[in-house]
């Protein structure tokens, strides 16, 4: 028999084989998840939200400062706020995050020590975790603080002077306030982005969200089953922070010129709509 009919004969015979295999799923798996979860999904549901709610406020703090250095007059702070962006703009995140942990371990320039907060125990891959998260995200929002201030009219800050107020003051009594309504929208999406972020902390074990289905998924050896209830839960999560900023984008928006179009409704921003012909949308434009 020729060699090319053999091999024809035997991936037929593979595949009539793996067309008589009937596969099972245990759709248990799916629904205990997801309407019943255990302990260490409601353990690890609770630690991504702790995780994203810290390492976001982290990123907010740095890159508040971040953007503020990188427009300030002093040339210095100017280099340190460029040199911050770049570095953490361009290299990937999954890099940062085993750097952190593993690298400076291993250098023995910090070990990561378990830290007792208030009785509670943190372990050192989530400390680790944690200050890649929001570090990366400083580098992000910073750019967006900077777009935020820049979008508010330098005739606020001269008026500001003229009034007696320093620089910082105008800034943080003139400006900041009025760029928040700029900045929010983005702001969102990056933690929304943020939640499913903290998934990449598998590589370094925290047992967060996906950490513990992914290890549901091989002890049960059922990928699918246990796959998809992580996929609803992370689902359920983004779709209540949406909820939750839209409620915020309303409040902020009102009082304001275009208050009406202060930004799309909660529908709009799950599903998506097409907008009428002459209908003035906003624009909001993320970090990444």
């Amino acid at each position: 028999m020729p060699v090319g009919i053999a091999v024809i004969a035997v991936l037929v015979a593979g595949c009539s084989s793996n067309a008589s295999s009937t596969v099972h799923l245990n759709w248990n798996y799916f629904f205990d998840s997801v309407f019943h979860p255990d302990s260490q999904i409601q353990n690890g549901l609770w630690l991504t939200v702790s995780i994203a709610i810290t390492s976001q406020l982290i990123g907010v703090t740095l890159g508040t400062f971040a953007a503020l250095a990188k427009m300030a007059k002093f040339r210095p702070f100017r280099i340190i706020a460029n040199v911050y962006i770049w570095l953490f703009r361009g290299t990937p995140l999954v890099v940062q995050i085993v750097l952190f942990y593993f690298g400076l371990s291993v250098a023995h320039i910090y070990g990561w020590p378990t830290i007792n907060f208030f009785g509670i125990h943190i372990d050192g891959a989530i400390q680790a975790g944690v200050f890649a998260l929001g570090v990366n995200e400083g580098a992000y929002f910073a750019e967006i603080v900077r777009a935020g201030i820049l979008a508010i009219d330098p005739g606020q800050m001269e008026a500001a002077k003229s009034l007696g107020m320093t620089y910082g003051q105008g800034m943080r009594r003139i400006v900041l306030p009025q760029a928040a309504r700029v900045i929010v929208p983005p702001l969102g999406n990056e933690f929304n982005n943020m939640l499913k972020t903290t998934s990449l902390l598998v590589l370094i074990s925290v047992p967060e969200l996906y950490t513990v289905f992914n290890r549901k998924q091989g002890n049960y050896f059922a990928p699918f089953e246990f796959y998809l209830a992580a996929a609803v839960w992370f689902l359920l999560l983004t779709t209540i922070w949406s909820v939750i900023q839209a409620w915020i984008e309303r409040k902020l928006a009102k009082g304001t010129a275009g208050s009406a179009n202060a930004g799309p409704g909660l529908m709009d921003r799950l599903f998506g709509r097409t907008p009428a012909v002459g209908e003035d949308v906003p624009v909001i434009s993320g970090g990444r």
